[in-house]
């Protein structure tokens, strides 16, 4: 019984419409940040390299190159501070995790075989 009840908690929370992107996507991420009473939205772009769990626990991790430097981040799918997340680039991407990207330095820590590359080909 107590499992049926974490379950429909867990329904409520899982939200339908963050499902729309894979990793090797190129990504802007919105989140919510509150600085005191107030509240803006920060942007946060980069490749999803990696995609974690299932249901309310999902996660995925986006990276990029700042300054020379690569930044990580890990996002909740279902957070209630994530406002949108829009897809820039789609990628077809060769492996279930990126994480060889991290080895990368320079144009090709942030290039993935993206799909509209393979279409004009064809």
């Amino acid at each position: 019984m107590s499992q049926e009840i974490i379950e429909s908690v867990a329904k409520e929370q899982v939200k339908p419409d963050r499902r729309v992107f894979k990793v090797g996507d190129g990504v802007v991420v919105h989140t919510i940040v509150r600085d005191g009473d107030k509240e803006r939205i920060q942007l946060f772009s980069g490749i999803v390299i990696a995609r974690h769990g299932s249901g309310i626990h999902e996660t995925f991790t986006v990276r990029r190159v700042s300054a020379g430097e690569g930044v990580e981040r890990i996002f909740n799918i279902n957070s209630p501070f994530i406002a949108k997340i829009e897809v820039e680039r789609e990628s077809i991407p060769m492996r279930a995790k990126l994480y060889y990207m991290r080895k990368r330095v320079g144009k090709s820590a942030m290039q993935v075989k993206e799909k509209r590359l393979l279409e004009s080909k064809k």
